[in-house]
């Protein structure tokens, strides 16, 4: 099926959305930190400093990719606890877009007002009332969201509703499916979150190892500032170390 994502809809794409003013400013204060710890270990130059500052361009990008990841994420997991609400809905005797609008307040009482999916249930709501298609709302959202497992669901909902089957047994197997997948994604994290931690710690190992001996034997590095070999070097040595933080983490990033 194709998502017409845009049409008549007011709600956000989770892909397009950028940083909000405080991830943003989260960003930006973290970047010249970076910069500044860099500049001083690596160079103890002002304008060091200044050079580096263009790379605050491919760091805001990873951040905002690192955002956008977390809120799609963030959304998958509220529209699991979404479907369980419409389920119960159904099992209950509502119609199926009654059941979505009753997920609402349950919605709220999990997550609070502003969550992601409260948003999209009052939405969907507002909408339902206006007389619009279900089917073409959770379509929307599916090409909005940019998750795989909410597109597998508007893709089953669409064809459960139009061959007319046990609607609330095949959302029921359907919300199985994807808590099944969400639940390995976890555990997968669960497995490598140690792996993770261990990269963190690494990646401050060398900064803190230069300092130390900064402040245990004053002038040791001297003689790899403020002349050419010393920037040669030191500019190599930077590069390893990006390219070892880079691998690490590509190493570590599994996908679903």
């Amino acid at each position: 099926m194709s998502f017409n994502t845009r049409k008549n809809s007011v709600q956000p794409d989770y892909e397009e959305t950028g940083l909000s003013g405080i991830e943003l400013l989260s960003c930006i204060v973290t970047g010249l930190l970076i910069d500044a710890l860099i500049s001083y270990v690596f160079y103890r130059s002002v304008i060091a400093f200044i050079l580096i500052l263009p790379g605050l361009v491919p760091w805001l990008k990873y951040k905002t990719a690192g955002y956008k990841e977390k809120r799609k994420e963030q959304l998958k997991l509220q529209f699991k606890e979404t479907m369980i609400s419409v389920i119960a809905g159904l099992e209950a005797g509502y119609s199926v877009e009654n059941a979505f609008i009753k997920a609402y307040p349950d919605m709220c009482l999990l997550y609070g007002n502003s969550a992601y999916m409260c948003e999209e249930l009052k939405w969907i709501s507002r909408n339902l009332r206006n007389n619009s298609n279900l089917e073409e709302l959770l379509s929307d959202l599916a090409g909005r969201s940019h998750v795989p497992e909410i597109r597998d669901f508007a893709d089953v909902f669409a064809i459960a509703k139009r061959s007319g089957g046990d609607l609330p047994q095949i959302l029921r197997d359907t919300a199985a499916l994807i808590n099944e997948k969400i639940e390995v994604k976890r555990e997968i994290d669960t497995l490598i979150s140690a792996k993770k931690m261990e990269q963190t710690i690494m990646n401050v190992v060398p900064f803190g190892i230069i300092i130390y001996i900064d402040a245990t034997s004053p002038g040791f590095f001297t003689p790899l500032y403020h002349n050419l070999f010393g920037v040669i070097m030191m500019s190599a040595m930077l590069a390893v170390y990006v390219f070892a933080y880079l691998l690490a983490a590509k190493i570590l990033r599994i996908e679903y």
